[in-house]
């Protein structure tokens, strides 16, 4: 029998660079030059600092406006965290739609719509599961009311055509994914480093 011919082994795919390359041995004395990138990176976190910052005065102003009063930026947003979907929520649930690490700053917010009654706790046999009351999902429904009056059609008008919030709302999402990911990535490559001790904040 004529044998079969081998078959030609398959193009070996180039390596792909490493996302986060092992940095090269700096030389202290030189001064450090931050690449184009990296200014266009400052550009994007300033505008992300004020973003953040705007964002929060709109969500106590657009609060004070459905005549709910008293609450902070993140008590709102606890309030509508718990309040979506109408169902019962676990704190490790509320944290993990909202990405807060700290959750003693999550559990404070309960406590004060607890007491204000806009937030119902429930024991469930070790856990707590928290939902709106009535007040609180009309406090909701009021905000989303002035959200659509008054927000809505200026965010409309601002950008342009169909899917740019959407896909900006995208772009937030991969930067949130790519902050924490080079944040695992600087935490693993500098464990090796011994700790300056923690600065003093108290006087």
């Amino acid at each position: 029998m004529p044998r079969r011919p081998r078959p030609s082994p398959a193009p070996v795919a180039a390596p792909l660079p490493a996302m986060y390359p092992k940095p090269e041995p700096a030389d202290p004395a030189a001064p450090f030059a931050p690449s184009a990138p990296s200014q266009d990176l400052s550009e994007f976190e300033y505008g992300l600092i004020i973003l953040t910052y705007g964002f929060q005065r709109w969500v106590q102003n657009c609060m004070g406006a459905a005549n709910v009063h008293g609450l902070n930026a993140l008590d709102i947003l606890v309030l509508h965290a718990v309040n979506h979907r109408a169902r019962g929520k676990r704190l490790a649930e509320i944290c993990m739609v909202l990405n807060i690490d700290d959750t003693h700053l999550v559990t404070y917010a309960l406590k004060k719509l607890a007491a204000a009654e806009l937030v119902l706790v429930t024991p469930q046999g070790r856990e707590r599961h928290f939902e709106t009351t009535a007040a609180g999902e009309a406090a909701c429904l009021e905000y989303r009311k002035v959200r659509e009056s008054f927000l809505v059609p200026s965010l409309t008008w601002v950008s342009g055509r169909d899917g740019a919030v959407t896909e900006a709302a995208g772009f937030l999402r991969m930067m949130t994914a790519l902050y924490d990911q080079a944040g695992r990535f600087a935490t693993a490559a500098t464990a090796a480093r011994p700790k300056a001790p923690p600065v003093h904040t108290k006087r």
